[in-house]
Formats: C-alpha cells, structure tokens, sequence
C-alpha cells in the first residue's frame, strides 16, 4: 500500500466524521422541516463508521503526513473515548432540538466537526497541528454553545466561551512560538530529543532554558482552560449552565479527554526530562482546581451548574495522576476520562430530559419524589451520581482508586499529601451528590411536575452509558490492559 494511502488510513476517523458532516449539510436544504431529525440518525451513522475506522486505524500504526500525527494506541483509546461522546451528545439532542424547535442540519454537522478537531488534538506530534485541531473543534464549539438564539442565557455563554476562548488560544500559540524559538522545531518528539541532548551536554546541575519554561507555560494556560482546571475556571459555570444541555454533555467529557490526552503529549513526552520545572504547577493547581469543584457545587441549587463545579473537581482528580509522571499515571488518565465521559454526559442527559421545553425545570427541589414518578430515571441518574461520587462497583470509583495508586507508587511526600487532599475532596463532594440522590427519594413528589415519556434516542443512550458505567466498575481489566498498552505506547521511546 502506498504511503498517501496509509495516511489516509491514519487519519480515517477525522475523514469520516468530515464527510459525514458535510453530507449533513448538503442534504439539510432537501429534508422537509417535519424529517430533520433524520439527520441525527444520519450524523450517529457517522460516528460509528468513525469508530469502525479507529479500528482500522489500529492496524497501520505509526506517523502520518510527515510526522505531523502519531497514530499510536494512545491516540486509538482517546480517539473511541471523544467519538463515544459525540454518539451520545447526539443521541441526546435528537429530541431536544424537536422539543425546542431547533432541529437544524449544522447541530449535527458541528458535533461531528468538533469531535474532527478533537480527534486531531490526541494524535497531534506537532505543536502547530494540534494548535488547528484545537480551533477545529473550538469553533463549532462555540457556536453550539449559542444554539438557542432565543435565549440571551445562551447568547451570554456563548459570547463568554467565544471571547475567553480567544484569549486562551493566543496563550497557546505564543507558547508555542516561544517553544520554536528556543528549540527550532515544534515537533514533540523532536523537542524532546532537543531538551533531553541540551540538558545532558549542559551536565549535572543544568537548568531548561527561560524561554522553554516560557513556552511551556503559555501552553499550560491555553490548554488549562479547556479542561477547566484552576485558576482557568471561571468561564465553566457560566457557559455549561446556558448551553443546550446536549453540548453541555459534549463539552463537559469530549474535549476535557482530547486536551487532556495532548497535555500528556507535550508534558511527559517533550518536556518528561523537565518534570521538576511543571510539577509543583500541576501539584498546585490539582488542590485549588479540587477545592473550588467541589466548594462551588455545595452551594448550588441548579442542578446543571452544580455538575459543572462537578467537572471542574474532576479535573482536579485527573490532575492527580498527572503530577505521578510515570506509565501508570498515564494509563489512569485514560482510564479515567473513559470512565468520567461515561458518567458524565449520562448525567447531562438525564438533566436533558427532566429539564423540559426551555431548560425551566433545573432547580434542585424540581426533582422531588422523582423515585415515584420516574424510577427507572432516578436509578440511572443515581448510578451516574454515585460514580461521579466515587462508590465501588462504579467507573468512577476505580478511575479514582487507580489515580490514587498512581500517584502512590511515586513514593513522594508531596504526591501522598495530594492524594489526602484528593481524598478529602471526594468526602466533601458526597455531599451535593447524595443531597440529590435524597431529594428524588425521599422527599414529597413535586405536584407540578407532569412525567414525560424517555425519548427512545435518550433512552439508548441512557442505557449505553449505565452499562458502560457499571462495566467499568465490575469488569474493568480489559480497558486498563487497553490504557497500560496506551501509555507505554507513549512514554517508551
């Protein structure tokens, strides 16, 4: 086979997933506004070709495009992860957009190109390339965020993402520019091979020079802001609680795993010999990210804000096994975000369904007695909580207790006490989570709430992600045997 051929092969997914989305576009004009929701069927067709073709991906391993992408099987486990999502988002705005009259071809045609540049961003090898996936996917972010034109809630999230955003992605670029000026390449294997001869030919002692630090920095605040972790947060709240709930779910797992997954790339690959400069910024940023999480969400009322503050810990917890720097720590992210994008857009689809027409039914006490009108959705929506919160037999309790032993293995002082911070922080966020969990049992059923029937859309997804959750939790050896080979795929060089 040629090599223009097994480029494209490396690269099979995103082709996919652009194809898919234009042929939504073109067919758009030509379905009547009584079958648009065909369109969805049609775009959750396109993910899972996309997946079919992670899969042949899988079996061409190796650089793509001059070295431009890596197609190891770190990026074939973040690639299933971020198309996984999209599926669901999709799933769950088939209904939504019905419900609120905003079944549009672009809304499917955006997920589709956002999880494009998603994919692009955890097989990057090149600094500039992942800087075009991240405004790939950036892009149709933002306008999906405002998808409810009607809504000046939307609008103002919309605007706050757009222009924060922004300022994010200059960050990144500088940072990169100072990388290239100090290294002469953006390549990340090849400033890592740079870094590794500067500080050996420097010998014992030697310092990374100023502007790599530099560099690595204005990275580190560009990519902090799509994962949300602190003090890059502030955006998070307000953009989750006014997008469409459906993209709330995207936004909240999708790109969280795809910028996480190219911080690995840049921080334990180009700048591994340089852990002692990053690591007290990510230990840092773990416990403020951690506290403000879960400090924010005990304060609120709103559902759907509090599962942001929700994600905005998470981060934290990731961030856990990140300041480990080692192949175990590596494979606990990925284990993690699989896990977390599980839970997480199942929970944002139940908050999809119990809102109603116009998002008015958010309000904690508005799921009241939920158990006895609904008790099928209170169970799954309590599976979602309780792993979000961390209990055995859930994804979310092992992507939590292989962190934890990540991090551990390390065998340093400063990680043992991150780990204790973590863990006091998992106690704290039982809280908001079993308040919620305690309203829909235990307290008198809301009088105005009339039940509505679970979408079959809705439905599959719900259950794909319950499944998935508890698959996790019970069976969990074959994605770790899966992260582990991921890592070492990385980190062995």
């Amino acid at each position: 086979m040629s090599g223009q051929f097994v480029n494209l092969d490396r690269l099979a997914p995103e082709v996919h997933l652009c194809l898919f989305g234009i042929i939504v576009m073109i067919v758009d004009p030509f379905v009547g506004a009584a079958h648009k929701r065909i369109l969805g069927w049609v775009a959750f067709i396109g993910t899972l070709f996309s997946l079919a073709a992670v899969y042949r991906a899988s079996l061409f391993p190796g650089m793509a495009y001059n070295n431009l992408i890596n197609n190891d099987s770190f990026s074939i486990f973040v690639h299933v992860v971020v198309i996984v999502a999209a599926a669901l988002a999709i799933l769950g705005a088939i209904d939504y957009l019905d419900q609120e009259g905003l079944q549009r071809g672009e809304f499917y045609a955006l997920v589709l190109f956002a999880a494009a540049g998603m994919g692009i961003l955890a097989s990057a090898n090149e600094l500039v390339t992942a800087f075009v996936g991240l405004e790939i996917s950036s892009i149709a972010s933002y306008v999906l965020v405002g998808f409810r034109r009607k809504a000046p809630q939307s609008n103002e999230a919309s605007l706050k993402y757009f222009l924060l955003g922004s300022f994010a992605t200059a960050f990144f670029l500088y940072g990169i520019a100072m990388v290239y000026g100090v290294t002469g390449t953006t390549h990340i294997d090849a400033v890592r091979d740079w870094l590794e001869a500067e500080l050996a030919a420097a010998g014992a002692g030697s310092h990374v020079p100023a502007l790599a630090i530099l560099g690595l920095g204005l990275m580190f605040v560009g990519l902090g802001f799509k994962v949300v972790i602190s003090p890059f947060q502030i955006y998070a709240p307000d953009v989750y609680e006014g997008a469409p709930t459906p993209v709330t779910a995207l936004l909240a797992s999708g790109p969280k795993a795809a910028t996480f997954a190219l911080m690995v790339r840049i921080f334990f690959v180009a700048f591994g010999s340089a852990s002692h400069v990053w690591f007290w910024a990510i230990w840092v940023s773990a416990v403020v990210t951690m506290f403000i999480g879960n400090l924010g969400a005990l304060m609120q009322t709103n559902v759907k804000r509090m599962l942001a503050y929700s994600s905005i810990a998470h981060a934290g917890y990731i961030l856990v096994a990140f300041a480990a720097y080692n192949v175990l720590g590596a494979a606990a992210i990925l284990f993690y975000l699989a896990a977390y994008v599980l839970m997480k857009v199942g929970a944002f689809l139940v908050v999809t369904h119990l809102g109603q027409q116009d998002e008015k039914r958010l309000a904690l006490y508005e799921y009241s007695g939920l158990a006895t009108k609904q008790p099928v959705l209170a169970a799954t929506f309590s599976l979602f909580l309780l792993s979000l919160l961390g209990l055995p037999a859930t994804g979310g309790f092992l992507g939590k207790f292989f962190a934890f032993q990540a991090a551990l293995d390390v065998r340093d002082k400063w990680i043992v006490i991150l780990v204790i911070i973590a863990a006091i922080n998992s106690v704290i966020g039982g809280y908001y989570y079993l308040r919620v969990i305690i309203t829909m049992y235990f307290q008198a059923p809301s009088v105005e709430y009339t039940p509505t029937r679970v979408a079959p859309a809705v439905g599959v997804a719900l259950f794909l992600t319950a499944i998935g959750t508890l698959y996790l939790g019970i069976l969990p050896s074959r994605v770790l045997e899966f992260a582990h080979a991921a890592a070492l795929s990385l980190l062995n060089h």
